[in-house]
């Protein structure tokens, strides 16, 4: 139950906005008196689905104990993201009850020095938030070109050569790594198998990719007939379940251009169907349907 002094420690500020800033200037904080102060909804429920997803999350503990690690991957400069990134750590505290730490992964200097910067929020003359993701980019990840620092760390010797895939090291991380990698192959196929992939993925089309594809003829056991079966399901599953995506979002779309009513559930229904023969089904009868039970109706 909500006290009497909790009410009247924030509705006095309803009464008279003014009396924030005569108080805060009395501890020093410049801040103006108000011309206008226009009441808003306090409801800060979101009303209406809204994805928010970190590229990974991680729960870590350590000997001092256990934080999130939040990774987000950035190729480029954008404008929302430092909010959406509060936001994330914001909500992992609450939920969780534990420390995050937000890591941003950057593949050139200009975004890796764009993420570095910390971003406050709130008024400049009292910020009541800051924020400070630790940036890792090429300049923050050393050049790995030793063939026994990369058999000693195959995962950081990937990571070296995707965020240094532009520089002209590039060739020399990947010789070393491939070697490192022959070495797994031995002890552990289906890992040395992960961290192949990884790197395919990560050098893009980075001029670097054609020396990787060249040296990769040397690792038999990525080039078996098992691996590019498992990698041919692979890409099929992707690309059905890319189409299976953007047929769901059609089908939002049509609806909410027709201005059918859709609750949460049944937003959640279509966004996680991955039958794609339901999904154009729904599709058609979104196209004439006036009600949400139309689209779902049994056959």
């Amino acid at each position: 139950m909500v006290s009497s002094p909790h009410e009247a420690m924030h509705r006095i500020f309803q009464q008279d906005p003014g009396v924030f800033a005569r108080a805060v200037r009395a501890l020093g904080i410049p801040f103006d008196d108000p011309i206008s102060a226009t009441p808003f909804c306090t409801d800060l429920t979101e009303n209406r689905p809204l994805e928010r997803r970190v590229d990974t999350l991680l729960s870590i503990e350590t000997k001092r104990g256990k934080f999130l690690l939040a990774v987000e991957a950035q190729g480029k400069k954008a404008v929302d993201k430092p909010r959406n990134w509060a936001y994330y750590l914001a909500h992992l505290h609450a939920k969780y009850e534990l420390p995050a730490v937000l890591l941003v992964v950057c593949d050139n200097r200009s975004t890796a020095a764009w993420a570095s910067e910390s971003v406050d929020f709130g008024p400049p003359e009292w910020p009541s938030l800051t924020l400070r993701p630790l940036v890792l980019g090429p300049d923050d990840v050393p050049v790995i070109d030793d063939p026994v620092k990369a058999r000693q760390d195959i995962p950081l010797t990937v990571l070296s050569a995707v965020l240094h895939r532009r520089d002209p090291q590039a060739d020399a991380i990947l010789k070393v790594l491939v070697d490192a990698l022959k070495g797994l192959e031995a002890r552990d196929p289906d890992t040395a198998t992960i961290f192949v992939e990884l790197t395919s993925q990560g050098l893009g089309e980075a001029p670097a990719a054609d020396t990787w594809r060249a040296l990769m003829t040397d690792l038999s056991f990525f080039t078996s007939p098992i691996s590019e079966e498992i990698r041919a399901e692979g890409r099929a599953e992707g690309r059905a379940e890319g189409h299976a995506k953007g047929k769901a979002e059609d089908i939002l779309l049509l609806l909410d251009g027709r201005e059918v009513p859709m609750s949460a559930p049944d937003r959640d229904r279509i966004t996680s169907c991955h039958d794609l023969a339901t999904l154009n089904l729904w599709f058609t009868r979104a196209i004439t349907a006036t009600s949400v039970a139309e689209v779902f109706a049994e056959e």
